[in-house]
């Protein structure tokens, strides 16, 4: 079991994490302390946790954007579609099958 330190805004938390995935905790940390500063003005300086949860918070909002993008506009009809069509086709498969 490896630890890593992250440093976000002036805090630094020790975090435990499996040997090999260092560089990837590192890494995730770095996007929140990219996003401390506007989470710490955000907070109103009201505390450390308060600014974890909205860095936290905005990087789920990317995330969430992310899942959205990554669908094109009317894919979602089109996959519906396509299901549609396949089980149309196997039930008449199906029937063929029982009638021979």
């Amino acid at each position: 079991m490896a630890t890593v330190t992250l440093v976000i805004g002036d805090n630094r938390w020790p975090v435990a994490c499996r040997d090999g995935e260092e560089a990837r905790l590192e890494q995730l940390g770095a996007m929140i302390d990219q996003r401390w500063g506007d989470a710490q003005r955000a907070s109103g300086n009201t505390g450390t946790l308060q600014a974890l949860l909205l860095a936290a918070l905005m990087l789920a909002d990317d995330l969430a954007d992310a899942k959205a993008s990554a669908r094109a506009p009317g894919e979602t009809d089109a996959l519906a579609a396509i299901a549609g069509r396949l089980e149309s086709l196997a039930s008449s498969l199906e029937k063929s099958a029982a009638s021979a």
